[in-house]
This record gives structure tokens, C-alpha cells and sequence, in this order.
């Protein structure tokens, strides 16, 4: 049987899968410049662009990318610097929602 969980509009949709640690092995060495954090169960990269505008427009390409898979980074930019993690709350860790949504990010750039 498998698993639903309600999404804040009510709707049912079904539980997402944490990533074993075969999977994550597996995962992380298709990823270039993405590393497990160190203090929890995501991956972060750090991106660095030529001033404020290119890491802007990267973050705003981001934004997008994100809102269209409905899976939302957490970030900070600094300057010309961001830094992006990737975990799914609803696994309680890493997914392959996270694994799809950084490939996504690399094809950017």
C-alpha cells in the first residue's frame, strides 16, 4: 500500500522517498561540485558569477526551474555568490527530487 500525504491544499498526492545511501552514493557522483552538507541530510554548491547581475539572473532562472517542479531551494546570495541547498522536507532528507532539480541547476549554466 502506498503512502499519501495531503498537500496544504488538501490534495492527496503520494509520499516522497528518501534516497538510500546506494541511491545517494550513486547520485552524488553524477553531480559536479555538489557535496553532502555536512550538519543535515541535503546537497549544497556554492555558484560564483562575474558580478551581482549574473548571480541575479542565475537566481532568477532558479526561481523558475523550482516553481515549474514545485521543489524550492533554500539559497543565500552574497554579491556575486550563491549558495544553493537541496533537501525535501516532506522525506525528511534527501530525494531524487533533489538529485533531478540540481542536474536542472547545472544545465544552466
Amino acid at each position: 500500500m502506498s503512502a499519501h500525504k495531503p498537500t496544504a491544499s488538501g490534495e492527496d498526492r503520494m509520499a516522497i522517498a528518501k534516497l538510500t545511501e546506494e541511491e545517494r552514493t550513486i547520485a552524488l557522483g553524477d553531480l559536479q561540485g555538489w557535496s553532502l552538507a555536512s550538519d543535515r541530510d541535503a546537497i549544497e554548491r556554492t555558484f560564483t558569477f562575474a558580478d551581482f547581475v549574473e548571480a541575479f539572473g542565475f537566481m532568477t532562472r532558479v526561481a523558475l526551474l523550482a516553481e515549474k517542479a514545485d521543489h524550492h531551494p533554500e539559497w543565500s546570495n552574497v554579491y556575486n555568490r550563491v549558495e544553493i541547498a537541496l533537501t525535501t522536507h516532506d522525506a525528511d532528507g534527501l530525494s531524487q527530487r533533489d538529485i533531478d532539480m540540481a542536474k536542472a541547476i547545472d544545465a544552466l549554466q
